[in-house]
This record gives C-alpha cells, sequence and structure tokens, in this order.
C-alpha cells in the first residue's frame, strides 16, 4: 500500500534538516535527513538554477519526486528527507537517478531493510 507523500515547503523547515540533519551524497544528489518524531515522512526537492532554465529544473524535481515514490516503500517512517540536485544529475536516465538515490537511503538509518 502506497503512503501519501507530504512534501517540505517551508524555508525555515529546509533550514532546519540542513542545519541539524545528516547528509549522505553521489554525482547526482546530496541528501540531507533528520528524524521528525511525526510518524510520517516529510520530502523536499531543491533544484537550483544552475541546474538548468525553468523546463529542465521541473523535469529534474519530477525525476526525483517519481524515484522517491517508488522508493518510499523502502524507508522507514518518522524522517524528514530532502533531496538536492548535482549539476550531474541533467545527463541521467530515470533508472540511473532511481538507483543511485537507492544507494544513497541503503547507506543511512533510513533504509528499512537495515532492521534486524
Amino acid at each position: 500500500m502506497r503512503r501519501k507523500i507530504v512534501k517540505i515547503k517551508k524555508s525555515y523547515e529546509f533550514k532546519k534538516v540542513y542545519s541539524n540533519g545528516k547528509s549522505v551524497a553521489n554525482q547526482f544528489v546530496v541528501m540531507y535527513y533528520m528524524e521528525n518524531n511525526l510518524g510520517f515522512n516529510r520530502v523536499g526537492y531543491s533544484v537550483s538554477k544552475k541546474i538548468g532554465k525553468s523546463v529542465v529544473r521541473n523535469r529534474v524535481r519530477r525525476l526525483l519526486h517519481e524515484s522517491f515514490r517508488l522508493l518510499d516503500i523502502e524507508i522507514k517512517t518518522g524522517f524528514d528527507i530532502i533531496f538536492v540536485a548535482r549539476g550531474k544529475i541533467v545527463e541521467a536516465d530515470f533508472h540511473t537517478l532511481k538507483n543511485s538515490m537507492r544507494k544513497l537511503i541503503m547507506k543511512t538509518p533510513l533504509y528499512a531493510g537495515n532492521e534486524k
């Protein structure tokens, strides 16, 4: 069953995760995360103007969101997660991006497969 994806939209929420959270990165994405004690996950996407014009940025945002939607079942609940796009993300196709996001998630305590 799919969970509803709640988005982080306010700048103070982004700043809180940036300053208090932990991060992992690869060539396409930097992922910041921290516990939120809400019982559900919230996710935010940051794609700067350095990535490209609005059409490119929105496409990257859609790819990030769809990748997260498919990976959501592998993630524990109760976290705020922010994905920040890096410059090389423009060159990545959907499957490459999804696999790189999965690898990032597996490096962190967010991954539900880490439970024993």
